[in-house]
């Protein structure tokens, strides 16, 4: 049986070195899984007032601080990680994913679909919709919005995924509900690695994150949910196998029996 897990807290807004000591204490704290899922944005916080603030906090993919110590507990636990970072690459700054593993980055993607004031600070995404493999299982990442089009994880299932990786920020309640939905219609399994806790930076409303991480079956089934505030890292089993059994009856395939001539573009 494979392993998959999310971890869940409340980073603080700029406090990068604090983040990741709270999350090794976490790690430190908690079971082993072949894959964990972190949220979005993990060590920097979310509500950002500009650009070039931003940019103050994100960091390249190799070298950058927070990438190198994600490697440092993949190789301590043995496992992968998948976590949102804010990358910096030369003047573009990009809302982030990377999957670390014992050796090395094992891929990087780049949230497509921007939310709200994301478009100001962050620069859309330019990367594929990625999917690696790890022990058996192959896992696609995707970002927060991206849950609300269906095209990200469709695209992960036809690119054969197993597993969705889906670092979040959520503020907005429909987004669990939602991925019961994704992993239904394309069966695949979809590990939602969301934050709690509250920020409100310069003047502006107040974002408060809705925590409810979750893992979720092919079948749509909540295997498990965390709490709105709980800390802490949630692990379950799966069996790969089933996210590889399309079959919806015996006479229809959730893949097989689409029909893309006749959709929209």
């Amino acid at each position: 049986m494979f392993r998959l897990g999310v971890l869940q807290f409340a980073p603080a807004f700029g406090e990068v070195e604090a983040n990741l000591a709270r999350v090794e204490n976490i790690f430190a704290s908690y079971e082993k899984a072949d894959v964990i899922v972190m949220p979005e944005l993990f060590s920097t916080g979310y509500q950002f007032t500009s650009r070039e603030e931003a940019r103050s906090l994100a960091e390249p993919v190799r070298g950058g601080r927070t990438v190198e110590r994600l490697l440092q507990i993949s190789k301590r636990r043995g496992g992968v990680l998948v976590a949102g970072v804010a990358e910096l690459d030369g003047n573009e700054i990009y809302n982030s994913a990377v999957a670390v593993s014992p050796d090395g980055v094992l891929a990087r993607y780049r949230k497509i679909h921007l939310f709200a004031e994301e478009k100001f600070w962050f620069s859309p995404g330019d990367l594929e919709f990625p999917v690696f493999e790890w022990k058996g299982a192959r896992v696609g990442i995707m970002i927060c919005f991206d849950w609300r089009f269906p095209e990200a994880a469709r695209t992960l299932a036809l690119r054969g995924a197993d597993i969705i990786a889906h670092p979040s920020n959520l503020i907005r309640p429909q987004c669990p509900d939602a991925m019961l939905t994704r992993s239904l219609e394309n069966r695949v399994f979809s590990a939602t690695a969301n934050r709690f806790g509250a920020e409100a930076r310069g003047g502006k409303e107040i974002l408060r994150f809705t925590g409810k991480s979750q893992i979720v079956s092919p079948r749509g089934e909540r295997l498990l949910a965390m709490g709105e505030e709980e800390e802490g890292l949630r692990v379950c089993e799966i069996d790969v196998a089933l996210a590889r059994d399309k079959k919806i009856t015996p006479f229809n395939d959730a893949l097989g029996d689409r029909r893309p001539a006749f959709y929209e573009k």
